[in-house]
């Protein structure tokens, strides 16, 4: 196995699923992490020998998300981390695959929401009530931590993109 091939099967599924936990724990996705995604691209494209065109086409998908997912940030319905998050996997996955993302983005996060819709009606066991990170997935007016919705539908879409041929996925 290459390094390439190591950088394929390891860096973003290790980052989607680091996104996930940080915004669950935290409720916060780094920007460092958003950063080594779109790294983590642009050493792949070269890697791999992706054309100039693909690399554009690519990166005006990233840029699409980012302006709209900005405006949702602007309107309160997602935090910054998210809209990041979302536009530096738009990156990875380029036109090709981006409503495929957005739809199961969109799926998951519903699903999302509504257990944690109601979750927060239920009483915490005493056990569970020592622990921060649950108390604030808890609270009545708490957010969403969109990030796991996100990190689960780009791990869904991810083995049927340009980055993973011949993996027998």
């Amino acid at each position: 196995m290459t390094l390439t091939d190591a950088i394929r099967l390891l860096l973003f599924p290790a980052l989607m699923a680091f996104a996930a936990s940080s915004d669950l724990f935290t409720m916060t996705i780094s920007n460092r992490l958003s950063i080594a995604l779109v790294a983590g691209f642009a050493i792949l494209a070269v890697a791999t020998g992706m054309s100039l065109e693909q690399v554009g086409l690519h990166l005006a998908a990233g840029t699409l998300v980012l302006v709209i997912s900005f405006g949702f940030f602007t309107q309160g319905w997602i935090g910054g981390g998210d809209a990041k998050l979302a536009a530096a996997t738009a990156l990875w996955f380029g036109f090709g695959h981006l409503l495929d993302y957005v739809t199961y983005a969109s799926l998951f996060g519903g699903v999302l929401t509504l257990a944690l819709l109601q979750f927060r009606k239920l009483p915490l066991p005493a056990v569970l009530a020592r622990q921060k990170w649950i108390m604030r997935l808890h609270e009545a007016d708490g957010g969403i931590p969109y990030g796991i919705a996100l990190a689960a539908a780009a791990l869904v879409i991810y083995p049927k993109t340009v980055w993973m041929p011949g993996y027998g996925l």
